[in-house]
């Protein structure tokens, strides 16, 4: 079995540098923590983790705070979970799963319970009612997402901004001239959710800048909604020939939609989306699309957590730059009138 001197020769540190990183009982310089935790993954070792929390007084226990609101679309919050639970783990660290939407209250209940060391917190709002709170609790906690006012908290996201001036980007140097946004519900629109409001805004300030039309309209996940909300599009906008798509679930409909309303894809209607790599795929044709990458950004906020639990100094604010990847869902424009 594993031992601590064993983790310690293989780091080349004491055995007492070891159980300090373990405990976060006094601060460590982050490039000897980050050599302990390299030796502790590549040992396999494991803590007892009984008498851990009761040398240390923690539960090593963070909680996962995803309100399942509406108009959120589960799949890509448990993608999010998954990479958060499987991350957690390779630090000895379990989670609690909160789905509950407690606002400030429930933030302080799980605080004063002593059942978690910290917390991880989705779904934020740009006036965000949590985010006081958050300020104030004596406990480390760690944002996917961020608030307008960000100040004293560490946040991490995908730079839904530049996404979706990426995905104009890309529509206008295929010659596209007259772009559409089928957002979120609207539900997630009158909360100001962040990454729906910061993709709006790149959206519409990259329109403006490449000189194109951009219209955006959020989108319920029905299919009878789909319609009706394509329909009126066309019809407002006869010659819109390109579609950014943030909206996961209406992805598959809204083919068959475009279809049955005589629009193939790519030649008459250009689509980008927004949406993770493997629902791209899934789609005839595959789908031109910014990656929603869950996998990096749990890792990396549960690795600022631990780092925050041991005394160490994390980033306050990190975006993960966009990446497009085209695929054949997105064509240069043919202006079919002089054709």
């Amino acid at each position: 079995m594993v031992t601590i001197a064993d983790v310690a020769r293989h780091a080349g540190v004491a055995a007492s540098t070891v159980s300090y990183v373990l405990s976060g009982k006094r601060s460590i310089s982050p490039d000897t923590r980050e050599r302990v935790q390299r030796s502790v993954r590549a040992l396999g070792y494991r803590p007892n983790a009984s008498a851990r929390a009761l040398a240390s007084q923690r539960s090593n226990v963070i909680a996962l705070v995803i309100p399942l609101r509406t108009g959120m679309h589960v799949p890509v919050m448990m993608q999010f979970a998954t990479a958060i639970v499987t991350t957690a783990r390779r630090f000895d660290h379990d989670v609690l799963l909160l789905t509950a939407d407690e606002g400030p209250d429930g933030l302080e209940r799980v605080t004063q319970s002593a059942l978690v060391d910290a917390l991880l917190v989705m779904d934020i709002e740009l006036h965000d009612e949590r985010v006081p709170v958050l300020r104030e609790l004596p406990m480390p906690s760690v944002l996917i997402g961020y608030p307008d006012d960000a100040d004293g908290l560490t946040c991490i996201d995908l730079d839904f901004a530049a996404a979706g001036a990426l995905c104009v980007d890309h529509l206008a140097d295929l010659g596209h001239r007259s772009l559409a946004l089928l957002g979120t519900p609207s539900a997630v629109y009158e909360r100001q959710t962040g990454f729906a409001q910061r993709t709006l805004t790149g959206f519409t300030e990259a329109a403006a800048r490449r000189g194109v039309l951009g219209v955006e309209t959020p989108c319920e996940h029905t299919f009878d909604a789909i319609l009706q909300t394509v329909e009126q599009l066309l019809h407002d906008h006869p010659d819109l020939t390109g579609l950014v798509v943030q909206n996961e679930p209406i992805i598959g409909p809204l083919l068959d939609v475009l279809r049955r309303l005589g629009r193939r894809v790519p030649e008459d209607m250009s689509l980008v989306a927004i949406c993770a790599d493997d629902v791209a795929e899934r789609q005839l044709p595959h789908l031109s699309s910014v990656t929603i990458p869950a996998e990096q950004i749990g890792e990396q906020a549960v690795e600022s957590l631990i780092t925050k639990l041991s005394g160490g100094v994390v980033q306050d604010l990190t975006l993960v730059p966009p990446e497009l990847t085209a695929r054949g869902s997105s064509a240069p424009h043919v202006d079919r009138s002089t054709a």
